[in-house]
C-alpha cells in the first residue's frame, strides 16, 4: 500500500480551500441584479397591499365614526337605504353570496371535468388545441359577459320559467354567466394540479387492472386534491369580487331576497354604482363604499387563508 506524503495532502487541501474561496468571492452581477429586482417587486406588492388596507381602514373609520352607523347594525341589518339612515349590509352580502354560489355550481363540475379530460384523456395534439381555446374565455371583457347574461341568459330563463316568474334583472342569470367566466381559471389550475401527480401512480393503478376512469377518479384526483381545492377557492374569490357582470345583469337596488329570479344588488355592484354618482366627499353614502370594500377585502383574505390551510392539509409530497 502506497502512503501519500503529508505535505502532498496539505497541498491538495490548500488548493481545494483556495478554489472554494475563489468560487465564493467570484462576483455574480447578473444573479445579484435578479435577486434585487425580485426583492423590490415583492416589497412593492406588500407595500401596495398595506396601502390599500390603510386607505380602506381610514375611510371606513369616517363611516363608522360619524355616530350614525353602528358596526353591529351594519353587519346584521337587513335593510340598506343610506338616504334614511338604514345601513344593514346583509342584502348586499346575500346577493353576492347567491351569485357566487350559482357561479361555482357551474364552474366546479365543468371545470373539473374539463381538467380531467385534458390531463388524462386528451392527446398532446388535442390538448395543445383545446386548452388555448378554453383559456380564450378568460380574455373576454367582463362587460361583454354582463350583456351576454342580460340579452341571452335572462331571455332563456324567462322562456323556461315564465316571464312573470323571472325578472329582467336577476341573480341567477348573472351567477350562471359568471360561472362561465370563472371556468377557465378553475379548469387550468385543476389541470396543472392533475399533471403534477407522478406518472408512476397511474402506471401502478393500470398494473392492478384499473380502468382509465377509475385511475382518474380514485387515484389522480385524490392525489391532486390540494391543488384542486385551491383552484375552487380562487374561483370563489374571483366570483365574490366580480363587478361588471352583476352590475349589468343582477340589478341596481339592494334587495334582501333568496329568490334567484328577482333583482338584487351585490357589494361590488353597489360600489360601482355609487362611485359613478355625484356624491360629495365625507357623506355616509360615499364613505359606505370603503366600508363595503374593506368587508370584501376581509372576505377574500379569509378565503385565501382557508385555501392555504386546506392545501397544506391535503398536500401529498412524492419523491
Amino acid at each position: 500500500m502506497i502512503s501519500r506524503p503529508p505535505s502532498q495532502s496539505l497541498q491538495e487541501q490548500d488548493l481545494q480551500d483556495f478554489t472554494i474561496e475563489k468560487i465564493k468571492k467570484r462576483p455574480r452581477i447578473g444573479e445579484s441584479f435578479i435577486q434585487t429586482f425580485l426583492f423590490i417587486c415583492g416589497a412593492i406588492s406588500i407595500l401596495t397591499t398595506l396601502g390599500i388596507v390603510y386607505e380602506l381602514g381610514k375611510e371606513s373609520l369616517l363611516f363608522f365614526g360619524s355616530g350614525n352607523v353602528n358596526i353591529i347594525d351594519f353587519l346584521t341589518g337587513t335593510k340598506w337605504q343610506p338616504t334614511i339612515g338604514e345601513f344593514g349590509v346583509l342584502p348586499l352580502v346575500n346577493a353576492t353570496l347567491m351569485t357566487s354560489l350559482f357561479a361555482m355550481l357551474i364552474s366546479i363540475p365543468l371545470g373539473l371535468a374539463a381538467a380531467i379530460y385534458l390531463s388524462e384523456y386528451a392527446s398532446s395534439r388535442a390538448r395543445s388545441i383545446l386548452k388555448p381555446i378554453l383559456e380564450i374565455l378568460a380574455g373576454i371583457p367582463t362587460i361583454v359577459y354582463g350583456y351576454f347574461a342580460l340579452t341571452f341568459m335572462t331571455p332563456l330563463l324567462r322562456s323556461i320559467f315564465g316571464e312573470d316568474t323571472v325578472q329582467i334583472y336577476n341573480t341567477l342569470s348573472a351567477g350562471l354567466v359568471m360561472g362561465l367566466m370563472i371556468l377557465p381559471t378553475v379548469a387550468s389550475m385543476s389541470e396543472d394540479a392533475l399533471n403534477a401527480v407522478p406518472q408512476a401512480l397511474r402506471e401502478a393503478a393500470f398494473g392492478l387492472g384499473a380502468t382509465r376512469l377509475e385511475t382518474s377518479l380514485q387515484v389522480v384526483v385524490p392525489a391532486a386534491l390540494s391543488g384542486i381545492i385551491a383552484a375552487f377557492i380562487i374561483g370563489v374569490s374571483r366570483a365574490v369580487g366580480e363587478t361588471m357582470i352583476v352590475a349589468v345583469a343582477a340589478g341596481s337596488g339592494p334587495n334582501f331576497t333568496f329568490n334567484p329570479f328577482r333583482a338584487a344588488e351585490t357589494m361590488t355592484g353597489y360600489i360601482a354604482r355609487i362611485s359613478g354618482g355625484d356624491l360629495s366627499y365625507d357623506t355616509p353614502d360615499y364613505n359606505s363604499i370603503f366600508a363595503i370594500g374593506l368587508l370584501l377585502f376581509l372576505v377574500t383574505l379569509v378565503l385565501n387563508i382557508v385555501s392555504r390551510a386546506i392545501s397544506k392539509k391535503f398536500r401529498e409530497v412524492y419523491e
